[in-house]
C-alpha cells in the first residue's frame, strides 16, 4: 500500500500542487472558511483542488514518524468498531484520538490518529489488515508524522 507514495522536493512539482497545500493549510487553519476564499487566495481553480486534496500530504517532520492518521469507512453494524480497535492494538498501536461520524446509508466514516511508537510490524501491514476486516470499505492513510 505505502508503495504507492512517493516524497518528491517541492521544485520538482508544478506550482500548482503546493498552491493545493497551501488552500488546505488556510482551511484547516481558519484563515479561509470557504474553499471558494481559499483556492481564488492561492491562484488555482475550484476543480484542481479537489481533483489533488487528498493526494498530497505534507509531512511535518520527516525524522519523527511517530504518528499516523487514518480514515476508514466502515459498513454500519454492531461491533465493527470495537474489531477495528482491537486489529489496532494487536499492532501495537496507541490510539490518541478517534472521530466518527454518524452513519449515513448504512456507512460511517472514522478517523483514528495513532502512535505507533510501539509497533512491532509496519503501518503499511496495519493499513492491509484493516482493509482485510469484513466490513470495512475503506482505508486510506491520511497523514504519518
Amino acid at each position: 500500500m505505502l508503495d504507492s507514495y512517493l516524497i518528491v522536493e517541492r521544485s520538482a512539482l508544478p506550482d500548482y500542487f503546493i498552491k493545493v497545500v497551501e488552500a488546505r493549510r488556510l482551511l484547516e487553519t481558519g484563515v479561509c472558511t470557504q474553499v471558494s476564499d481559499a483556492v481564488r487566495e492561492v491562484g488555482i481553480s475550484r476543480s484542481t483542488y479537489y481533483k489533488y486534496k487528498d493526494k498530497i500530504m505534507e509531512p511535518t517532520q520527516l525524522n519523527v514518524g511517530h504518528r499516523a492518521s487514518l480514515m476508514l469507512t466502515l459498513c454500519h453494524e454492531a461491533g465493527m468498531l470495537s474489531r477495528v480497535l482491537n486489529a489496532v492494538s494487536d499492532f501495537g498501536a496507541n490510539i490518541l484520538t478517534i472521530t466518527q461520524s454518524l452513519p449515513v446509508h448504512g456507512k460511517a466514516s472514522i478517523m483514528l490518529t495513532l502512535d505507533t511508537v510501539n509497533m512491532a510490524q509496519s503501518v503499511e501491514r496495519m493499513l492491509e489488515a484493516l482493509q482485510n476486516i469484513q466490513g470495512v470499505e475503506k482505508v486510506r492513510l491520511l497523514a504519518v508524522e
